[in-house]
């Protein structure tokens, strides 16, 4: 079990610090390339804060949510390293709680993939971040299953 959490640690890691990349970009190309108004003009009808200009509607929530989701993701691999280190009944209960916020969260950003993957257009780093949110909803639930099942087990030496 511990071979198996380790794995997956260090891949959700590594994904994690993909999308937080990915996210990191389209964040920083809304902030230059967004909307631009004088001090003189009026907002338009259908103005949003969270406008990209690449992407479709739901770009600017599936970002923010992605960034969100990446943070708390690497926050639990540098928790499920401690975890991993001391491999103990008594370091569990903060790996798998972090683990388990970052799961959640990577979720919400998995929804809002699914919706721009439904609104179609998107540029190919959206694509690949979509793509590496919804693997990472998986991988995340397998390893807090992993750390979970060595408890169940009283694999922990």
């Amino acid at each position: 079990m511990k071979s198996i959490a380790t794995f997956l640690l260090v891949l959700n890691f590594c994904m994690y610090v993909i999308v937080l990349a990915i996210g990191a970009w389209a964040m920083n190309r809304a902030i230059d390339h967004g909307f631009i108004i004088g001090p003189e003009l009026e907002l338009p009808a259908h103005f949003s804060p969270v406008f990209f200009p690449m992407g479709n509607a739901s770009t600017g929530f599936f970002v923010t949510f992605s960034l969100i989701a990446g943070v708390v993701g690497v926050v639990s691999a540098i928790s499920g390293i401690n975890h991993i280190c001391s491999w103990t009944a008594n370091s569990l209960p903060s790996a798998a709680s972090v683990a388990t916020m970052a799961w959640t969260l990577t979720l919400l950003a998995m929804g809002f993939a699914w919706k721009e993957i439904e609104l179609q257009i998107r540029n190919a780093r959206l694509r690949t971040m979509e793509a590496f949110l919804i693997i990472l909803s998986v991988t995340q639930l397998l390893y807090i299953v992993a750390i979970h099942g060595a408890a169940a087990y009283n694999i922990y030496t």
